[in-house]
């Protein structure tokens, strides 16, 4: 490698050149100054002089030894095609010298003040060098922008051997950057061009429509079908619409960025088209791009529709990623009139629990009313129809200790509440498994049990959140419902064997009712009162139920303290913090919750309280602000105006501010 050493030999003297002009001349100066420096300057000058030759030719001696230490494993082949390599490339050692360029590295990086990247390069090397447990390794691969073009290092270790310690092995690296700037660009084209697809739905389309005089539907929906089309055009998208209240909708994923930050602006727009007065249209909006093929991102599309509708409608969900994004969904849920798919479910339960050896019904994690009233409401069905029955659920729950000590006067429930431990033990594969006022595989009071079985019905009001259990047989999901009790009732009034429930399976219903609508006051229905009814038909004795919810003074007055070091956020936001950790620590802030609402200008509530290991949050509102979408946030879930959520690894403080911040988000999506 003659000419390569000779270049690298040139380089070499040629900055001792310069360096030792620079020290003749701050010599020359300090002797003009001082005269007396003149005979010391010349020996000091002489004797750097001698030491400049001395480390130069020794540097030379070493350069030259590596180069041909390295060219010693190369045949004349090789030798050529490394000096003529198309591609820019230097050797360099593995403490970071440089000690060779290619004339192409030169002519590549002519124009790029290279040195910076180069630096930053061997910096990296020589940590992952250190960190590296296997010295056989030899390869690195590193990707670098310079100047505007994007390079792929591929850095290689050959050996070098020291001709005086025979046995030692030294390296250098040869570093060879692969210039992939079109290679991106071409995989972004392809990316960027693959498709995206939607589907638009008009919720209560039928509802809506009947609202309507016949002479106003066909321009209600011409204005829809104009606001769709025009927002579709955002993404140079194509719009189908293969039914009267559905749409489909394929786009490039380079257009995917633009409809999101767009925030579906659709959603309003259609809520404001004028229906006289008389109704008011929302849409249901799910995309995806998950999937090899057209077919699996409808089907993906068509799953995160059904988590839309779960969640009351009128909002978007984007699955990107096999993660969830939502926009929009700040209307309150609208009831529906119609009980036909209360009377289905109530058909295909009866037949799952004929089917089944048992029966067992578990709620989320620290039950409350509603949930253990719905878990009775599905143990007397079940029951009705000659089948052994158990309810999952901790005993030792603070909230329902008045319910419990009514529970136990009646000897027949005395084996039916079982724990984890036994339901493990007696759980099998054709075992019914409900799970009532949940849908969350992490929020159940024990998610082990949902592998434990194949059977799985979910009766549910909640709003159906990213993590929902997926390999249900039977869901009854409704958001416009007041409480899981509400569904459970209607399910056994539609029942084709007569169910006869007990008072305190009865009143266990009413209550769960009461405490989720705060006493029919907050996302009650016509019928969520004709549940009521019913209920009461069937024996509730509404003043005993009302001493369930009675507070001791002692909690009273917690409740009180709480509510009084309360602090306004967002002007209208209320937040506090209960300092006391008990077991009754989740009843208390649901309580200090609802008592902040009734403070004249708030508009929403949180209370954050100590659960053991976890910070326990209950969110309230009166239905301007969706507690619901900014719980989610830290892992909750629920409805807009009651929502809960649970945060591990944080303390109370550190998730006061996080909450704060997520109410700020809220608010700044909105703008």
């Amino acid at each position: 490698m003659p000419n390569s050493n000779r270049k690298v030999f040139d380089n070499l003297i040629s900055k001792t050149k310069i360096y030792l002009a620079l020290i003749l001349v701050l010599l020359i100066v300090i002797c003009i100054e001082k005269p007396i420096w003149i005979i010391p300057s010349i020996i000091i000058y002489i004797a750097i002089l001698g030491y400049a030759y001395y480390t130069t030719n020794k540097r030379k001696a070493e350069i030259s030894e590596k180069l041909q230490g390295l060219t010693l494993t190369l045949d004349s082949a090789a030798k050529s095609s490394l000096i003529n390599s198309p591609l820019p490339l230097i050797i360099l050692e593995t403490n970071g010298n440089i000690i060779w360029k290619s004339s192409k590295f030169t002519s590549e990086f002519a124009n790029v003040e290279i040195n910076t990247y180069l630096d930053d390069i061997t910096l990296d090397i020589k940590e992952e060098i250190k960190k590296r447990e296997d010295k056989n390794n030899r390869d690195i691969q590193r990707e670098i922008e310079i100047d505007n073009k994007t390079y792929r290092i591929v850095g290689k270790f050959v050996n070098s051997r020291d001709k005086e310690k025979k046995n030692k092995n030294e390296y250098m690296m040869i570093l060879y950057f692969i210039d992939e700037t079109e290679k991106i660009k071409l995989q972004k084209e392809y990316k960027d061009s693959k498709s995206c697809i939607g589907i638009i739905m008009i919720d209560n389309y039928e509802e809506t429509m009947q609202q309507l005089d016949s002479e106003d539907r066909p321009q209600a929906l011409a204005e829809i079908d104009k606001c769709i089309y025009e927002w579709a055009d955002i993404s140079q998208g194509i719009l189908i619409k293969p039914e009267r209240d559905r749409y489909v909708y394929f786009f490039e994923q380079r257009y995917l960025e633009a409809v999101k930050e767009d925030k579906f602006s659709i959603l309003d727009k259609i809520k404001e088209i004028d229906l006289n007065g008389r109704a008011q249209m929302t849409l249901s909006i799910a995309i995806s791009n998950e999937g090899p093929t057209d077919k699996e991102k409808y089907k993906s599309a068509q799953a995160a529709m059904d988590i839309v509708l779960g969640r009351g409608g009128d909002q978007a969900v984007v699955r990107e990623n096999e993660i969830y994004k939502f926009f929009g969904g700040r209307a309150q849920e609208i009831e529906r009139r119609t009980k036909v798919k209360a009377r289905v479910v109530a058909h295909a339960l009866e037949n799952l629990i004929k089917e089944s050896k048992k029966v067992m019904i578990m709620g989320h994690s620290n039950p409350d009313i509603d949930a253990i009233g719905s878990a009775m409401g599905i143990y007397r069905i079940a029951k009705t129809l000659d089948k052994n029955a158990y309810i999952i659920a901790n005993k030792n729950n603070a909230a329902l200790q008045s319910f419990a000590k009514e529970l136990e006067k009646d000897e027949e429930y005395e084996d039916v509440i079982i724990s984890k431990e036994v339901a493990e033990e007696n759980i099998e594969a054709d075992t019914l498994l409900v799970i009532v006022d949940t849908h969350k595989k992490n929020y159940v009071e024990f998610p082990e049990l949902l592998e434990k079985t194949k059977k799985i019905v979910i009766i549910d009001h909640h709003r159906r959140s990213a993590d929902y259990i997926e390999n249900a047989t039977l869901t009854f999901q409704e958001v416009y419902a007041s409480s899981a009790a509400e569904l459970v009732t209607e399910i056994s009034q539609y029942t084709e064997s007569k169910i006869k429930l007990k008072q305190i399976e009865a009143e266990s219903l009413y209550a769960g009712i009461m405490m989720d609508t705060k006493n029919f006051t907050f996302k009650t229905g016509v019928r969520t009162f004709e549940a009521a009814a019913y209920l009461r038909k069937c024996g509730v004795d509404i003043i005993r139920v009302k001493k369930w919810f009675q507070s001791d003074l002692a909690s009273f007055n917690r409740i009180a303290e709480i509510v009084r070091n309360a602090e306004i956020v967002n002007e209208t936001i209320g937040i506090a913090i209960n300092e006391e950790e008990s077991d009754d620590a989740s009843l208390i802030c649901a309580k200090a919750a609802d008592e902040l609402l009734t403070i004249s200008d708030i508009t929403a509530s949180f209370v954050l309280g100590k659960l053991g290991e976890k910070v326990c949050i209950s969110g309230r509102s009166i239905g301007d602000i969706n507690v619901q979408l900014i719980l989610e946030k830290l892992g909750g879930g629920g409805h807009i105006t009651l929502a809960g959520a649970q945060v591990e690894g944080m303390t109370i403080e550190e998730t006061k501010q996080e909450l704060i911040n997520r109410i700020n988000e809220y608010f700044s999506e909105t703008e």
